[in-house]
């Protein structure tokens, strides 16, 4: 039956991800956390900053852990297979009518409308995992993580001011942050 869950839900995230890896941040966050319970929302934030780190796309990276923190190999291989199944009757599909339509309005018009809902479904996800970081328990002044506030300031300055290459940002941050936590541990 767990096999059967996990093949579905990363069906869904593959099928419903429209605008790539970011977007199907809020989808799998859904799946693994809201829906199942198989991950908590720290190891869910966890399991992204791994899987944007590791080659391949973050949902089918998203999936092969979940699946093997869920079901094994075995799970592994079934969740990662669900994520790509959409994806390749899709991409199929849509390259087919693409190239046969390509010069018309209509087709035009529609891929027009559904960037905004790409920039939504990356904002969202953005925005919650943020918050999960800036925040220790709620929003509220009471649980803010100034070190995750500073961490994440930094890191975006740099990234937009200096143009800094993202893994080298990542790095840094991870060091700065854990000699911060080694030495000051009262402040995570």
């Amino acid at each position: 039956m767990i096999y059967l869950q996990l093949f579905l839900s990363f069906f869904q995230v593959g099928l419903f991800s429209v605008g790539g890896g970011y977007a199907a941040i809020p989808l799998i966050q859904n799946q693994v956390v809201t829906m199942h319970g198989w991950l908590s929302m720290s190891e869910f934030i966890d399991l992204i900053t791994i899987a944007e780190m590791t080659p391949g796309p973050i949902a089918i990276n998203s999936a092969t852990f979940v699946g093997i923190r869920v079901g094994g190999i075995p799970g592994a291989l079934i969740a990662t297979f669900g994520c790509i199944t959409p994806s390749i009757i899709l991409v199929s599909l849509l390259a087919y009518i693409y190239f046969k339509y390509k010069e018309t309005m209509f087709l035009k018009n529609i891929l027009k409308c559904l960037r905004p809902t790409v920039v939504a479904l990356i904002a969202g996800a953005g925005l919650s995992i943020l918050f999960t970081v800036v925040f220790k328990e709620t929003v509220s002044l009471k649980s803010l993580n100034g070190i995750g506030l500073a961490v994440f300031l930094a890191a975006l300055f740099a990234l937009r001011k200096w143009r800094t290459n993202p893994i080298l940002t990542m790095v840094v941050c991870g060091v700065v942050s854990t000699v911060l936590n080694l030495l000051i541990p009262s402040l995570f």
